[in-house]
């Protein structure tokens, strides 16, 4: 290890400053990314990570946007996401970004500064002095360490590391006192603390398998557990084991290629796929806590014949009774399960055949509401975006209306959108995804979603980050508006927005842009993005397509 570190530019001596301990921590544990906003407060660590010359820095414009965009890391390439800022207001400015990432089950590590520690918790007025900014952090952070020695500085990277990597992923904060970052201290290896695995108990395990190979209808809800532990394989070979069809909530897409003629998609509760959901005589549920979208506000019906299976035994009969509760590790559950089952179980071609119509007439009444301007769109989309490719689904009618439920999701990891629904994650979101995959990423994103993070177009054009915006521009905030209307209340002026000219903007900040009106101009305009070097803009104006039904 000290051989890679003096290659890297590392310090080779007997001692080493607390920023030369995160920048060691940080290549030992793989991450080859962090996101940042520059600070007098953490100068030092981005020095020794610079000097080291392993993991790369990305510059981002608001601390907001620096966690969104490590939480897209994560969620894009399986491992940590970091995210380095400031004390006192730079930390404030990133509780947004923890906030989504705790919602979503992310692998988000923050690591922030605390005033040099002959200050702390004086309460005297030291610059960004923020003597509760832990006790703030512990509201979206599973684990916050601020240490009280220079030389445990890398240990608690690893440690915190570990945490956020066991389990349900939540995220965790290191808060170093500015001091600590230069000051000296006894070298000692660095070496990742190993993750636990989470096997499921033998018994239950015998009995879920016996009861999913009895069932004459059985059905895999897969949700968001299942990308997030790598499982997908392992759900792919047992539902195919069983005969079983998989429907996903929305964080379950790419758990099986929706490709697939097992996979019925993401939309369990459109007629008449839902009556077949309903009609399922046994569910295996797996990864999933059973959020209000997918389940309908929880009025879908599931059999009293349900086996959970989740990492954290909290979420296992929180919405749904289960019969049966297998706790543990997705990835390990699913395979001790597909042990279990008899080497040949028969095929029922009739449910499936089932099933699959039933899929394909919810599928047509979304393709309804959709129209034709916006099914072209979204498959040209489809079309020419290659097959690994991320999309981020931003919070926007035409993610809700397609975006989320019907533009395919072929390989895990390749969807990502804001959990808790906030409007703003979407560029952020779409840079992390870039750094991790090398793009490109296409976006979906509203006008009033744009402009609570369209600082960081200057950000993704520095980075030459390979990001392709869809950006559906009505002026307003189109579903505030929807719900106006069916209030029946009157209109409120705060929904419709002056909005400026996206493409002269995104063009200042030095990215590509175009403004196109019909799906024809777009698929021509999206092909040639998506062989870009760099952010790309398209401007699409609603008011001259088929209007979405919502």
């Amino acid at each position: 290890m000290r051989e890679r570190s003096e290659r890297a530019g590392g310090h080779g001596g007997g001692q080493w400053t607390g920023g030369e301990q995160i920048a060691e921590a940080l290549d030992v544990l793989g991450v080859r990314h962090v996101f940042t906003i520059a600070s007098a407060h953490n100068l030092e660590i981005l020095r020794a990570i610079h000097r080291r010359g392993v993991t790369a820095v990305v510059g981002m414009r608001h601390e907001q946007g620096a966690v969104h965009a490590a939480d897209a890391y994560a969620r894009a390439g399986g491992g940590l996401g970091v995210a380095v800022v400031s004390t006192g207001p730079g930390t404030a400015n990133a509780m947004g970004g923890l906030y989504e990432a705790a919602f979503a089950s992310s692998r988000v590590l923050l690591i922030t500064n605390q005033v040099d520690s002959m200050y702390l918790d004086k309460g005297r007025g030291y610059v960004h002095e923020a003597p509760n900014q832990t006790d703030m952090l512990r509201q979206v952070c599973r684990e916050v360490i601020l240490p009280r020695r220079a030389g445990d500085v890398g240990e608690a990277v690893l440690r915190l590391a570990r945490d956020v990597l066991t389990g349900r992923p939540q995220p965790a904060a290191l808060e170093v006192p500015v001091d600590f970052q230069s000051a000296r201290s006894e070298r000692s290896p660095l070496r990742p603390y190993p993750v636990p695995a989470d096997p499921v108990d033998g018994k239950p395990v015998a009995e879920a398998a016996a009861a999913l190979t009895a069932a004459r209808r059985p059905l895999i809800w897969a949700g968001g557990g299942v990308v997030s532990a790598g499982a997908s394989a392992e759900l792919v070979r047992l539902a195919e084991a069983l005969g079983a069809p998989v429907v996903t909530s929305r964080e379950g897409r790419g758990a099986i290629p929706e490709d697939h003629e097992l996979a019925l998609g993401a939309f369990p509760t459109v007629a008449p796929l839902r009556d077949f959901v309903e009609s399922a005589d046994c569910v295996l549920a797996v990864g999933t806590r059973f959020q209000m979208y997918p389940t309908d506000c929880w009025t879908l019906k599931l059999p009293e014949n349900l086996i959970h299976l989740d990492v954290d035994p909290g979420v296992i009969g929180r919405s749904y009774p289960a019969r049966l509760a297998l706790v543990g590790d997705a990835r390990i559950g699913l395979a001790q399960l597909a042990e279990r089952l008899p080497p040949r179980r028969p095929r029922d071609d009739d449910y499936l055949a089932e099933g699959r119509e039933a899929y394909r007439r919810a599928r047509e009444r979304i393709s309804a509401d959709m129209g034709p301007d916006h099914e072209a769109i979204c498959a040209a989309i489809a079309r020419h975006l290659p097959r690994e490719a991320v999309v981020v689904r931003g919070t926007t009618v035409p993610s809700y209306v397609w975006g989320m439920r019907v533009l395919p999701a072929l390989e895990p990891r390749t969807s990502i959108r804001p959990v808790a629904a906030g409007i703003g994650p979407g560029l952020p979101f779409a840079i992390g995804a870039a750094a991790a995959t090398g793009g490109p990423v296409a976006l979906l994103q509203g006008d009033g979603g744009l402009m609570l993070s369209v600082g960081e177009l200057a950000g993704a054009v520095q980075q030459r980050s390979r990001v392709i915006m869809c950006l559906f521009n009505d002026r307003g905030y189109g579903m505030l508006r929807d719900i106006i209307a069916k209030s029946g209340a009157g209109p409120v002026q705060d929904v419709d927005l002056a909005t400026p000219d996206f493409v002269g903007l995104a063009t200042s900040f030095g990215a590509a842009a175009e403004r196109v009106s019909s799906a024809a101009e777009f698929e021509t305009a999206f092909a040639a993005a998506v062989g870009r070097d760099g952010p790309t803009v398209l401007e699409i104006d609603m008011s001259r397509l088929h209007p979405l039904r919502r």
